[in-house]
């Protein structure tokens, strides 16, 4: 059985549905959910799966304790879904091409430092887009810059408020996060 551990910064509904979707997996399990904040929902959502959660801080991140962490439970994925940091070096060096991020557009449009959330759909309706999406891809040293997995797009129509974009966003992220972790760890060796 393979082993995927999830980053998660806020309300964990994507970690939540993952877990769910690999819950009767033959496949794989999510084994650990982390978050960097100790009073994010993600950790409640792990907890009622019965899944193993742990909160930590920026010192435990970057001082190698998460490594150390996550060469012990030899995960085959890392799933960012809605973590906020950029994950240190030593991490993406020690697990390359299996670390994974969902964003909530469609890069290289709206991607780096300080884009994500609701900021990612005030930007694009304020630019006049007239599609949007979510783009999957592997993690790098870089914010938003790792080789894209997939993509999939919705319509922003021009009465489309913030609010509208992210509900599409979602319902995308629901949709096609779990099928395509799943693809990826079929793909790998």
């Amino acid at each position: 059985m393979k082993n995927i551990v999830i980053f998660a910064s806020g309300s964990g509904t994507n970690a939540e549905n993952i877990i769910k979707h690999f819950e009767k997996s033959s496949l794989a399990e999510v084994t650990l959910v982390l978050s960097n904040k100790r009073d994010a929902m993600v950790l409640n959502r792990a907890n009622n799966y019965g899944k193993s959660a742990i909160s930590f801080n920026k010192i435990a991140f970057n001082n190698g304790h998460i490594l150390q962490i996550l060469q012990t439970l030899k995960p085959d994925l890392i799933v960012l879904a809605g973590f906020l940091w950029k994950v240190p070096t030593e991490i993406t060096q020690a697990f390359p091409n299996k670390i994974i991020n969902i964003h909530p557009a469609l890069l290289p449009k709206f991607g780096g430092k300080g884009m994500y959330g609701m900021h990612v759909h005030e930007a694009v309706v304020t630019q006049k887009e007239t599609e949007s999406g979510i783009t999957i891809h592997y993690v790098n040293e870089n914010y938003d810059e790792g080789n894209i997995i997939f993509q999939a797009k919705t319509t922003v129509l021009p009465s489309d408020t913030a609010e509208d974009v992210a509900q599409k966003i979602h319902q995308l992220e629901y949709m096609h996060f779990p099928e395509i972790i799943e693809k990826v760890l079929n793909e790998q060796a």
